[in-house]
């Protein structure tokens, strides 16, 4: 029998109609272009409507993934999302609201929550499941409505994010040349309060320690980060990681097609390319024009080079990413979309 390898059959993306520029910014907070340029490399990012949520941001890049992977909705196997602005808490999961949007039934589905790593991490279970036998087509979906979690006061956040989907059909194949080679998945919760979303006093509060639904109604779930911090960290680990991956699977970095990293910042994405020694124009950088969309960004990244042409089948594929929990991965990976 032959052996079975996971590929990556097809990748889409959606983006918001709803740009917001950076003199946007400039009408709210003691900002200004150049300030958020200078330290981010941001110059626009995208935002959803109040009517639009993340699992329907899911759904439009979902449907495109499928249309260009050649197959049906029916011939899903399994639904997973990434995401850290789910549409509800805990319940039920953006996966199965993707899933029921799309028409899917009766097929697994469930959510992860590893911030910006997402993606790399929904890469890592496909593949376990697809060379194990399991399944023979997986949707992957990073999907974020950020804005939604957003604290419009505090200038050294909201200007960071922008809301986005990506999604990626991980399929069968017997060809070598076509697999997913490596996947490097990693955390490490002693630095969980970097990056956080505090959902609500809640879950701390209850009626033999004092429970006040005032306190609840006053607390709001807006995402936390200590910059600095995150930023020095961020750089040592994708670099680190890099290094691993390709050491690993004795692929030397002249040989990648193209360098995907996570778009969170232009000063961390140019200190990680530098450290790897990669040529300035195998990078992708889209983070200015979309900003940081945290699990959607690595798929938006690599459609926006689908779309333009410039990622062609068969081009090798090198992955980075570094999120909240800590989390981080890196893939290597040939892709296999027409």
């Amino acid at each position: 029998m032959a052996k079975i390898y996971a590929t990556m059959r097809s990748i889409a993306s959606y983006v918001p109609k709803n740009c917001v520029s950076n003199t946007d910014f400039e009408k709210i907070l003691d900002t200004s272009d150049e300030w958020i340029t200078k330290r981010t490399g941001i110059k626009t990012r995208y935002f959803a409507d109040n009517n639009e949520d993340a699992s329907a941001l899911g759904v439009k890049a979902a449907e495109v993934a499928i249309k260009r992977a050649g197959i049906q909705v029916s011939d899903i196997d399994l639904v997973i999302c990434a995401t850290l602005s789910p549409d509800y808490l805990g319940m039920p999961s953006n996966a199965c609201l993707i899933s029921s949007r799309l028409g899917i039934e009766n097929k697994p589905s469930f959510d992860i929550t590893t911030a910006c790593s997402g993606f790399i991490y929904l890469l890592s279970i496909a593949k376990s499941f697809i060379e194990s036998n399991v399944y023979k087509h997986i949707l992957i979906v990073g999907a974020e409505k950020i804005s939604s979690i957003l604290d419009f006061s505090d200038r050294s956040t909201c200007v960071l994010f922008g809301d986005g989907a990506g999604a990626a059909v991980i399929s069968a194949t017997t060809n070598k040349n076509e697999r997913i080679i490596d996947v490097n998945i990693g955390a490490n919760g002693k630095y969980n309060d970097f990056l956080m979303t505090p959902r609500c006093l809640g879950s701390k509060l209850n009626f033999s320690n004092g429970f006040n639904v005032a306190q609840v109604d006053k607390t709001h779930s807006y995402l936390t980060m200590k910059g600095n911090e995150t930023f020095k960290i961020a750089v040592k680990t994708l670099a680190n990681d890099v290094k691993e991956i390709l050491s690993k699977n004795n692929i030397n970095i002249k040989d990648v097609s193209y360098f995907i990293p996570h778009q969170a910042n232009l000063r961390i994405i140019n200190a990680v390319g530098d450290m790897i020694e990669i040529e300035p124009s195998k990078v992708v950088i889209t983070v200015h024009k979309y900003g940081n969309t945290s699990a959607a960004s690595i798929p938006m990244a690599i459609d926006d080079i689908y779309k333009n042409g410039k990622l062609k089948k068969g081009d090798l594929l090198l992955l980075d990413a570094f999120g909240g929990g800590l989390t981080w991965g890196s893939s290597l990976l040939y892709f296999n979309g027409e």
